[in-house]
């Protein structure tokens, strides 16, 4: 596939509206018998994503690492790690992406390191080093205790004890990755230069790992309980995580990050043609903090919640997360998704039983592919892989092994992709996998769907190029029609060209009548997908889709 196939979006709105395939490069392709994916191997396989019809490609961590939290905690920020080869295995391919029309973006984690990046190792050496204040210390109470009840994602306190300096160190996340001060300017600027090394290298932009932890509260104020909603849900954290149980209004979220956020932009303006997408976990925040971090043209071009990554797939959630947005978010931007490597695969999560998977797995793309915003899609979701399950014994993820077996944590999204259904390990490696390669998906592979008429698989590419097709899907506004609330209605309007989907997300038929004003002008037939349609109302079998041209 080349570049005139698939020409890749010009400007410095490109993102707005651009389809983002996340790669996870330990699980992507081996291309050297190691039993983990490299860099070299991505760059085999760049071709494969470039047909999809996606306008870039999001490199989940590849930096020098412990890989105690598989590479989110970082050692390096300007070296590969050894596991994915090298710089110049990097640079060859920003350099084949951009010839196949891919823009290229990485994951900046940068809300803390790793306890082995030589500036913690300085700053936990003495309390008057010149990094002594480049890391969240305090002192511990009279008794000894901790400085707060500041909680940790991955369970117990926030805060762990260091015998050297005798003070407490924060880590939002695992003992081993320690959070940087960003009330110290200097902690800043030295993250921002290693943001300019990668510019300096050609990345198109950055997802920032939890854009909203970066400060912390002076006063290390602790946080209050949260007050549970009746019938709410947070995917901030598994409901059997203490952590879900404080409203996190001090360890982060706080004012200041918005000036940080403009220093960011600063730079990437510096570039020209570059975006960022921050993952926002807050809460029942998440929203406000979204439409604060991406107003006014001066901070981040577009975040992502976690609402689209819950269990529930039915016409009222999506309603109603989209109507959030859109009353909430004025001038901002969002990025929606389904899956990702931090979450059960939609599939699994979405469908009833095994039957229903490709079908599930076909409206998934449909819906979100017609929604107004960006779309991030997860390697192998294209194939419609469902979550692999593990034993304890072959699981990798701290996360998963600290609250097992009520949460398996997140390995079972994250096993290898599959290219060959009669190779061992799926075509991903000759060695033994990191994480096993297992029947269900080998069956899914890419070579058992590429160029088969219904699979999951062509019907991703077949959806993509219709949105290519329709710029009102990019970028048009988007208002939702009043149905009997089973059935997702909405209009997609951009200049001359409006368009009225109507989804079935239930497993009944359902029909839609079309409203007074609305006057049917074309039918457009939906990649696989052909209700009975008599001009004014729509017979939709269980989860199918309907799309006309309207007045």
């Amino acid at each position: 596939m080349t570049k005139a196939s698939f020409p890749s979006k010009a400007g410095a709105d490109w993102w707005r509206g651009a389809v983002i395939y996340q790669i996870y490069p330990r699980s992507f392709q081996d291309s050297r018998g190691t039993g983990s994916g490299d860099l070299a191997g991505i760059v085999r396989r760049l071709p494969y994503v470039a047909s999809l019809g996606v306008d870039a490609i999001w490199l989940s961590p590849f930096f020098k690492s412990p890989m105690a939290d598989m590479g989110y905690d970082v050692s390096d920020y300007c070296a590969v790690d050894p596991m994915f080869g090298t710089l110049a295995d990097f640079d060859r391919l920003v350099a084949e992406a951009h010839l196949l029309g891919l823009k290229v973006m990485i994951d900046q984690v940068i809300s803390h390191t790793s306890d082995q990046h030589p500036w913690f190792k300085e700053s936990r050496s003495s309390r008057d080093n010149p990094k002594a204040d480049w890391y969240v210390w305090a002192e511990p109470k009279p008794d000894g205790t901790a400085p707060n009840n500041w909680l940790s994602i991955f369970g117990g306190p926030a805060w762990e004890w260091d015998g050297v300096r005798r003070q407490y160190y924060m880590h939002n996340f695992l003992t081993s990755q320690p959070d940087l001060n960003f009330h110290n300017p200097e902690v800043q600027d030295a993250l921002l230069e290693t943001v300019r090394f990668w510019l300096e290298r050609g990345v198109d932009g950055f997802r920032l790992d939890t854009v909203n932890f970066y400060f912390h509260d002076r006063q290390l104020r602790d946080n209050p309980p949260l007050v549970k909603i009746e019938g709410a849900t947070s995917a901030d954290a598994p409901d059997v995580n203490p952590y879900g149980m404080q409203n996190h209004l001090y360890d982060k979220t706080q004012p200041e990050n918005i000036d940080f956020l403009r220093r960011f932009r600063a730079l990437l303006d510096e570039y020209g043609d570059r975006a960022t997408v921050g993952e926002v976990g807050d809460g029942a925040r998440s929203l406000s903090t979204v439409a604060a971090y991406t107003a006014g043209g001066d901070k981040l071009d577009m975040c992502y919640t976690f609402d689209l990554l819950s269990e529930n797939f039915t016409a009222d959630h999506i309603r109603r997360c989209v109507q959030a947005v859109e009353a909430e978010v004025a001038d901002g931007w969002i990025c929606w998704a389904f899956s990702n490597h931090d979450v059960m695969r939609h599939v699994s999560r979405f469908s009833r039983d095994d039957d229903d998977r490709s079908e599930v797995a076909k409206l998934a793309i449909a819906v979100l592919a017609s929604l107004r915003g960006s779309i991030c899609l997860y390697q192998g979701e294209e194939l419609a892989l469902p979550e692999a399950d593990l034993a304890f014994e072959e699981l990798r993820d701290p996360y998963g092994i600290r609250f097992w077996p009520s949460f398996k944590g997140r390995d079972g999204c994250r096993t290898p992709m599959v290219w060959e259904s009669t190779l061992a390990n799926g075509g991903f490696s000759d060695a033994r996998p990191w994480l096993p390669v297992r029947y269900e998906h080998q069956v899914l592979a890419v070579d058992a769907q590429l160029g088969v008429e219904g699979s999951v698989l062509e019907h991703y590419r077949r959806m993509l190029a219709f949105r290519r097709a329709h710029p009102a899907m990019v970028t048009g506004d988007i208002a939702f029609v009043a149905t009997n609330q089973d059935l997702l209605v909405f209009t997609r309007r951009l200049e001359g060209e409006a368009l009225l989907f109507v989804f079935n997300l239930t497993r009944e038929e359902q029909s839609f009548q079309l409203p007074a004003g609305l006057v049917a002008r074309q039918i457009i037939e939906l990649p696989g997908y052909r209700p009975a349609f008599d001009g004014k109302t729509v017979v939709l079998k269980g989860l199918d889709a309907f799309v006309v041209g309207i007045d």
